[in-house]
């Protein structure tokens, strides 16, 4: 079976709605993809504003920030159709949202972006609200994207994606399992704007920097790095990790970077030293924003170099549309009623078949 499926992605990064158009192919339980068309559409500054702030709203006007941001993500899916011409060549729409509330220990998680919305605007299906399902059986609902690890990138052993928050797959006794590791993206551009920029392109800054080594001892010693997955980081929790102990410090900038990215490189090496392949050689690739800071992915090399690891980073635009294209797959799946959300991930008592299907 063939499907050509819009796949909608907004990170923790907050750089943007991601919009990938993707056809997906499924042969004997064998799926390959092509990327056909894909934009990233830069958010405003009140959009970004709006977001951030969402979790402090009043019940009113959270209700109408999703609306409202479902009616701007239909507009934008429009928009997209008419630019690349391929009016009539959607089947329907995945659309992940953007997580503004987790508390998976409250079964509760919520990504706003009305589905029936975006089915309003476009007329178009629309699958969203992807990870309620495996919240509500006790998940962690994070990550999700390891069924599209499993069935589109399974020639990779470790899979890292570095968007706002870092999170990892890789197998583990005959199975999948995937975590958040730490806070990356989000902080690293948050310690950018105080110099005026809006991140640290190439890692330029924090090459200038030193590492402060009572800083990143402190940023290595959270609690959240102790525990075992299942475990998945809200922006929130996410947060305040990281941003009290680098934002408020006196530290010059360029060495707040610098200690950032090491600790970053850090957990991610003690992440695959927890889960060692038991290869000669293994291969790891990397995707999301963070692996467009070479300095950043120089670090990780370095920090992994004692394991017999390749490290991949793959064309650039499976690099920044790598989420969105498993939004896709995601949805494909729930179209199909097939698995798209795995247990062994996320900690829930079974694998999901996850969303909320809306006709247009």
């Amino acid at each position: 079976m063939v499907y050509k499926v819009i796949g909608l992605m907004s990170g923790s990064s907050m750089d943007g709605l991601d919009i990938a158009h993707v056809q997906l192919e499924e042969v004997r339980g064998q799926w390959k993809y092509e990327l056909l068309h894909a934009d990233c559409i830069a958010y405003s500054d009140q959009w970004i504003a709006d977001l951030n702030h969402a979790r402090d709203m009043s019940v009113s006007d959270f209700l109408k920030l999703n609306t409202r941001y479902g009616r701007y993500l239909g507009g934008q899916i429009n928009d997209f159709i008419v630019k690349h011409d391929i009016e009539h060549q959607v089947h329907f729409i995945a659309s992940h949202g953007h997580t503004v509330f987790h508390e998976p220990e409250h079964y509760t998680t919520s990504q706003i972006g009305d589905g029936a919305t975006i089915a309003a605007i476009t007329g178009l299906p629309v699958i969203s609200d992807l990870r309620a399902m495996d919240v509500a059986l006790g998940g962690q609902g994070a990550p999700i994207v390891p069924i599209g690890d499993k069935l589109l990138f399974s020639e990779y052993d470790y899979l890292l994606n570095i968007g706002g928050i870092a999170n990892i797959t890789l197998p583990h006794n005959g199975s999948l399992i995937a975590f958040d590791i730490c806070p990356a993206n989000q902080i690293l551009n948050a310690l950018a704007a105080k110099e005026g920029k809006m991140m640290d392109e190439n890692g330029a800054m924090a090459a200038q920097g030193t590492i402060l080594g009572g800083v990143l001892e402190e940023l290595n010693d959270s609690d959240y790095y102790k525990q075992s997955p299942p475990k998945s980081l809200s922006n929130e929790a996410a947060r305040e990790l990281v941003f009290p102990k680098l934002l408020e410090s006196t530290h010059a900038t360029n060495d707040l970077l610098c200690t950032t990215v090491q600790h970053i490189a850090d957990q991610v090496e003690i992440a695959v030293r927890n889960f060692p392949h038991g290869k000669e050689q293994a291969s790891l690739v990397i995707t999301g924003g963070g692996a467009f800071n070479s300095y950043l992915t120089d670090r990780i090399k370095h920090a992994l170099s004692a394991y017999n690891i390749v490290v991949t980073i793959p064309d650039a635009n499976v690099v920044k549309f790598k989420e969105a294209i498993v939004m896709a797959l995601i949805g494909t799946l729930r179209w199909r009623e097939d698995t798209n959300v795995l247990s062994s991930v996320t900690g829930a008592s079974k694998d999901s078949v996850g969303g909320a299907l809306w006709i247009g």
